[in-house]
């Protein structure tokens, strides 16, 4: 039996309740995301709370995780009241839509921030919980970048996590919302696989970059000096 919970420098994250365990997708959106000097964070699909309580560790930011599943709120208000950041962290229970639509012209955010579901046109779990936390059907990513925009403060950035070969896609919903990437990293396993995962930022004001990588690994289970240094405020 797998361990319930993880710990990490400055909480611990039990995640026996919730579908989608804590994963190495969580932990490098988290820790990649830029949001220094936000005042308002949104976490989309929070799960467990992980994120948000990674930013809680970093910000100042008061903090709204929402997250469609009820036991998925439940494990991650327990694990915020845990937490030593009780005080900045609201959970949730709502899908992004109806959450967009009560917030419609009122609070918006500085910094949204998503590990959502992405597995598309495969064979589904049979447990339904898991299914739901696992596949893009309950959050298409066209919703997730319009929604996430009609929640975005004028100069607020989103944050995601993707499969790399969701890469093109993305572009193609960003230049229809009229937002920009204007930072993104591609994550590789290993130095001789191909990439895995896009971590990548929108805004609606465009910026110069250039791509990045990071390897996780430089051989099975030694991280490379660059990941590494990444999740350093938070890994043992």
């Amino acid at each position: 039996m797998s361990n319930p919970y993880f710990k990490f420098k400055q909480f611990t994250v039990w995640h026996d309740k919730c579908a989608m365990k804590v994963g190495t997708d969580g932990v490098l959106v988290g820790a990649w995301c830029a949001c220094d000097g936000a005042e308002r964070i949104l976490d989309i699909g929070c799960g467990t709370g992980l994120i948000a309580l990674m930013l809680a560790q970093r910000t100042d930011a008061l903090i709204d995780a929402i997250d469609i599943d009820a036991d998925a709120c439940l494990q991650a208000r327990e694990n915020v009241a845990r937490s030593p950041f009780a005080g900045k962290i609201r959970v949730v229970h709502a899908d992004l839509a109806r959450f967009a639509d009560e917030q419609a012209e009122g609070r918006t955010y500085d910094c949204i921030v998503s590990n959502p579901p992405f597995f598309v046109d495969s064979l589904k779990c049979p447990d339904k919980q898991r299914a739901q936390a696992r596949h893009a059907d309950s959050l298409p990513l066209h919703r997730l970048v319009a929604d996430s925009k009609r929640l975005l403060a004028d100069e607020g950035t989103l944050h995601l996590i993707l499969p790399f070969s969701q890469r093109a896609l993305l572009q193609e919903i960003a230049y229809h919302e009229e937002l920009f990437i204007n930072r993104e990293t591609h994550v590789y396993p290993t130095p001789t696989s191909q990439p895995k995962r896009l971590l990548v930022s929108l805004s609606r004001q465009k910026q110069s970059s250039f791509p990045t990588r990071l390897t996780i690994e430089k051989e099975p289970r030694r991280y490379t000096e660059e990941f590494a240094a990444l999740v350093a405020p938070y890994y043992l």
